[in-house]
């Protein structure tokens, strides 16, 4: 754990630039939160924000007057996205550092009331982030009981390539680890079992899944 937060401090202000996003990531968020039941107005909980490569897509849906509520671990990241937010002029964005795995969701509603936002939020999505978390279900309960009942939620993550992609497997996996991610997590099966009308999504071969449903 030690090893991945000093790995995201260090990589921090190049993150963007590192991870793939584009050739292989974006694709991902993109299926995601489009598929997300997102309104004008409506406060979208995102964890493990990084550097708030989601808060781009997510203001387009929920216009200046929802809310965007941003959660990492990593202080270095959450200054990028704070950074990104400032030169966007998304006065709309609170960002809140702690451990999914590890916070209080009453303490943390409390913060997010305290700095203006409402204390359960009407969607949450966790894109390429559970599965860094080595008590990725935790981080999903806590997910859950953060949101607002009928909450649209979404995960998006990473398996191994399917089909004829395997071949592109060892790419898949080099870039995992180099991530600090268990590509064998599959952490979308708790959203498959905890919602209802879940739809499911692929990109990129099958490495990239995602799921979308309404909290029960």
């Amino acid at each position: 754990m030690i090893l991945i937060a000093e790995k995201y401090r260090r990589c921090a202000p190049s993150y963007d630039l590192l991870s793939a996003e584009w050739p292989v990531y974006r694709a991902g968020r993109k299926i995601g939160i489009n598929s997300l039941d997102l309104h004008p107005g409506d406060q979208v909980l995102d964890i493990g924000c990084g550097t708030g490569l989601n808060f781009g897509r997510l203001h387009q849906r929920i216009g200046s007057e929802g809310i965007i509520v941003g959660i990492d671990r990593s202080p270095d990241m959450l200054a990028q996205a704070r950074r990104k937010a400032s030169r966007k002029k998304w006065a709309n964005v609170i960002l809140i550092e702690a451990d999914a795995t590890m916070l209080t969701p009453a303490a943390i509603r409390a913060s997010i009331a305290a700095q203006g936002g409402r204390e359960y939020s009407e969607a949450a999505l966790a894109t390429y982030a559970l599965s860094i978390m080595a008590d990725w279900e935790t981080a999903w309960t806590n997910m859950i009981r953060m949101s607002s009942p009928r909450a649209s939620m979404a995960v998006v993550d990473m398996q191994e390539p399917t089909g004829i992609f395997v071949l592109a497997t060892p790419l898949a996996r080099a870039a995992c680890r180099l991530g600090g991610a268990d590509i064998t997590a599959h952490p979308w099966t708790a959203l498959e079992r905890d919602c209802a009308d879940v739809q499911p999504a692929s990109a990129r071969g099958g490495h990239l899944q995602i799921r979308t449903g309404y909290r029960r």
